[in-house]
């Protein structure tokens, strides 16, 4: 059996600043610090950070009066902040910048008189975050929403998650530039996820069946799978090197092994303990050289 090693893969720049944000800190302010969901979405992390004194909470007014909190780096609505400062918390912000990013072109866009689109996930925490910071539509792919029945000639803008496929992305972005006369689109795609998305689709051309170690409610862990799914390689998301299946490795010569944004390498080495390989090949990629800087209160 040979492996081939996706790359990228596993944590880009916003993973590793939101968890070395929770561990300052930790450090500077003592635990117990709270945590506004999972700091990011794999629950390996989230457990050793909870060794550490990081206690998650899903609301904020859960958290003692008085107490630090960082919220995630999904990004978070405006009424966060609001019942944080009611409750006197000291709040650190640990939003990817990139996703920063599309909260303020949501805001200028709509102060520009544009009508805004967001293209994401239902539910998902940026989601959550990035349409609690202007009034906008959401357009979800996984629940076949539909385009706005707005007049045609109305200025638009298009923002997105993320963490999407850029494949459906496209998709989406073309129904609504189908629909309007005058639509201004942004690319707001991170460049982990177009990366590790790009590796995949080298990866199929190679390999029989593609592994994705990754969290379950991991968006970008769930697009990679889709992505080899829909070059008609088989592929499967575990969360740890015991979910793999022996079945699936029958009558297979050369796998495929890649991680999502938020899973650490340990999870990686351990799958491929796991699998025992005759061959692994570390696939070409682009370097990742991204570091984003720490929040004021951490400096």
């Amino acid at each position: 059996m040979k492996i081939y090693l996706g790359t990228p893969r596993g944590f880009c720049a916003g993973v590793v600043r939101a968890i070395e944000i929770v561990e300052k800190a930790i450090e500077r302010f003592g635990a117990p610090v709270y945590i506004k969901h999972e700091i990011v979405h794999n629950k390996y992390v989230v457990e050793a950070l909870g060794k550490k004194g990081a206690i998650t909470v899903e609301n904020v007014r859960d958290i003692p009066f008085g107490s630090v909190v960082v919220f995630s780096a999904h990004g978070s609505p405006p009424s966060d902040f609001s019942d944080a400062e009611d409750f006197n918390l000291r709040v650190i912000d640990a939003t990817c910048p990139l996703v920063t990013k599309v909260h303020n072109e949501a805001k200028k866009y709509r102060s520009d008189g544009r009508s805004v689109i967001y293209v994401g996930h239902a539910g998902h925490q940026e989601t959550k975050g990035t349409m609690g910071q202007a009034p906008m539509y959401l357009l979800d792919d996984e629940s076949e929403s539909k385009i706005p029945d707005w007049n045609a000639n109305s200025p638009v803008a298009i923002i997105t998650q993320t963490t999407l496929s850029k494949d459906d992305t496209d998709e989406s972005v073309k129904k609504v530039k189908d629909k309007f006369n005058d639509v201004v689109v942004r690319n707001d795609i991170c460049y982990a996820t177009t990366n590790r998305q790009a590796a995949v689709k080298k990866m199929c051309e190679l390999v029989d069946l593609i592994i994705v170690i990754g969290s379950e409610n991991s968006s970008n862990c769930k697009r990679l799978t889709e992505v080899a799914k829909a070059r008609n390689v088989t592929a499967y998301r575990i969360g740890e090197p015991n979910e793999i299946v022996s079945e699936w490795l029958v009558g297979v010569e050369n796998i495929g092994v890649t991680s999502g944004a938020s899973t650490p390498e340990d999870l990686v080495d351990g799958v491929i303990s796991k699998l025992k390989p005759d061959e692994i090949e570390i696939m070409q990629g682009p370097k990742e050289d991204f570091v984003f800087v720490m929040p004021p209160e951490l400096k």
